[in-house]
């Protein structure tokens, strides 16, 4: 049973119907507990990192995907939740996030169009495990973001994107994987890693 975690801030029919259609079994969850019991955990996220972590704060959420992530069971963290991964981030300050990966979320420099929404291509930058099985060098994605992630560790860098600049445009650390893009609106592409997900 996948688990998708509902804290108001994603788009999680979406997320549930890709999964499902990439054979998975899935649950909306809200509590502590239920993470806890989850084989597998979906962290979506539509929106700001400072909201985001209020809410998960206020259900108790915070302190449960720090342990599911601890526990080495597969975590997926799709868009805002990749971005709630890492330490801090500059949206509207300095805010703390859940500290699970090492690094900071940046905005994207003036000079670019703010947020990139559209298709971009995958630069893949480890093949050494499930995540990008089956996917091509240069497969297109569907983004829709004005933040992105600099980890701190290069090691979990798993794919790179262009837009004005190189950023990580998702990671893998061990069980916990993380995509900047949006799967569930990517077509084949984000069915093949959902599916890759969904076997892990």
């Amino acid at each position: 049973m996948i688990a998708i975690i509902d804290y108001g801030m994603g788009n999680l029919r979406s997320v549930q119907k890709a999964l499902e259609a990439s054979g998975a079994q899935t649950r909306l969850v809200t509590s502590p507990a239920d993470v806890a019991a989850a084989d597998k955990l979906v962290l979506p996220g539509v929106g700001a990192i400072r909201p985001a972590m209020d809410r998960l704060e206020e259900l108790g959420l915070v302190e449960a995907i720090k342990a599911f992530t601890a526990s080495g069971k597969p975590f997926l963290g799709i868009c805002l939740g990749l971005q709630l991964l890492f330490d801090t981030s500059s949206e509207g300050g300095m805010v703390k996030g859940l500290g699970i990966l090492r690094g900071t979320v940046e905005r994207f420099p003036d000079a670019v169009k703010v947020p990139q929404m559209g298709w971009n291509s995958l630069h893949i930058a480890r093949r050494d495990g499930p995540m990008y099985r089956g996917v091509v060098e240069g497969a297109f994605v569907y983004f829709c973001h004005s933040y992105y992630v600099r980890p701190r560790d290069a090691s979990v860098q798993a794919t790179l994107t262009d837009y004005g600049l190189t950023y990580v445009s998702s990671v893998c650390a061990g069980n916990v994987w993380g995509v900047q893009f949006h799967p569930e609106k990517s077509q084949e592409v984000g069915l093949k890693i959902l599916e890759n997900f969904t076997a892990c």
